[in-house]
């Protein structure tokens, strides 16, 4: 088994847009890079967030003390690059030692253009978050002076009202392939449509796990282009930024919801209830870790939960046909509902991430029933 060893380097400051400093080291990339500062709590999985595009826009810290001791994978990605502006640790790990891995998190990021920062106090840090909220940051290897460094971290834009789905959206249409082969009850085979507002590799494969053939569309799809898909489901993505602001795929599903049976995850969510007249608005801190409990309220089950989202849906603006399913069990916001009229349901959480493991499962073939059902109703 191969041992990497990376060396640590420059320095590197961290300012918020609340005047707080954190003074580092710099790992992958050199630059100057402004963002979202957020929190994941997860002990694992830093390449599964790095490369997931919801975190477009943000620096994200990782409460976990030592990151980088396994390594990266040709595997383990969820897109085709990362997308945070850059990443945020206590200590980066000198040696990467794992049987999958063929590359060192420094240069991984490096090679990428990110920048990294090491050496600060990220308990220091996440609490400045906790309590005073998600805010920007500036993370720089070329600029020291603090009141320079103020002046550019205040003309960052806001996350709120911020529309970067366009940034990490697929350009055109694409049928998904997968090696895997489907589960053995997954027939027979369904089309769906799946809204990429920023979708996740091991969402596609779950859904191809229960048999769906998968064609991929931009978030800017028209009505007609999908009605030419002729899809038995629609199925709305994750993504990142403001929901509000993505008012072209909220007109896009408002007008194909009660055509086809729906299902969408995080963003998907957010942007199906507020397709239903339903608003959202901006958490303080946001949800983002691999150990959520979430109770599903039919079942009374308490679900432990991969979360990644700063916004989320007020319960009470949505229609009175809709019913809550899924409670966040840590503050009691909302993490999921359904229409049973218009045959949609929605979570907020990432079913696919698996840190139950496999707790949320159920969610995918239940959407595969969802399908069935309705296609019964329309022949009936």
């Amino acid at each position: 088994m191969e041992l990497m060893v990376q060396e640590h380097a420059d320095s590197a400051v961290l300012m918020l847009s609340d005047g707080t400093r954190f003074d580092g080291h710099s790992f992958g990339s050199k630059g100057e890079i402004t963002g979202e500062v957020v929190f994941n709590t997860a002990m694992t999985g830093y390449q599964e967030i790095l490369t997931d595009p919801s975190y477009s826009g943000q620096m994200v810290t990782l409460t976990y003390p030592l990151v980088g001791n396994y390594g990266v994978n040709d595997m383990d990605g969820q897109s085709e690059k990362i997308h945070p502006s850059s990443l945020i640790i206590r200590e980066l790990s000198g040696i990467s030692s794992n049987y999958r891995s063929n590359n060192d998190l420094g240069i991984y990021l490096a090679a990428s253009g990110v920048v990294g920062i090491e050496g600060i106090d990220t308990r220091e840090l996440v609490l400045r978050i906790r309590d005073v909220g998600a805010m920007n940051g500036i993370i720089s290897t070329e600029d020291f002076d603090s009141c320079s460094l103020l002046q550019k971290v205040s003309a960052a834009p806001s996350m709120q009202g911020l529309d970067l789905v366009s940034d990490v959206t697929c350009e055109k249409l694409q049928r998904y392939e997968t090696n895997r082969k489907p589960v053995a009850e997954a027939s027979p085979s369904f089309k769906i449509a799946a809204f990429d507002f920023g979708i996740k590799r091991n969402i596609l494969e779950l859904l191809t796990a229960q048999g769906f053939e998968v064609t991929v569309v931009p978030a800017t799809t028209s009505v007609e282009a999908i009605h030419a898909i002729r899809p038995d489901g629609v199925f709305c993505s994750n993504g990142p930024g403001d929901p509000a602001a993505v008012g072209y795929a909220i007109e896009t599903i408002r007008s194909l919801i009660g055509r086809y049976p729906m299902f969408g995850i995080c963003l998907g969510h957010q942007i199906l209830a507020l397709a239903l007249g339903a608003e959202t608005y901006k958490l303080k801190f946001g949800h983002r870790g691999g150990n959520h409990p979430v109770r599903d309220e039919e079942t009374r089950r308490i679900e432990i939960t991969s979360q990644n989202h700063g916004f989320c849906v007020n319960p009470e603006t949505l229609p009175e046909e809709c019913e809550i399913t899924h409670i966040n069990m840590n503050d009691m916001t909302l993490e999921g509902f359904r229409h049973q009229k218009h045959g949609l349901f929605a979570i907020q959480y990432h079913p696919e991430a698996s840190p139950g493991p496999n707790d949320s499962h159920y969610l995918f073939p239940r959407f595969r029933n969802l399908i069935h059902e309705w296609k019964e109703r329309a022949s009936s």
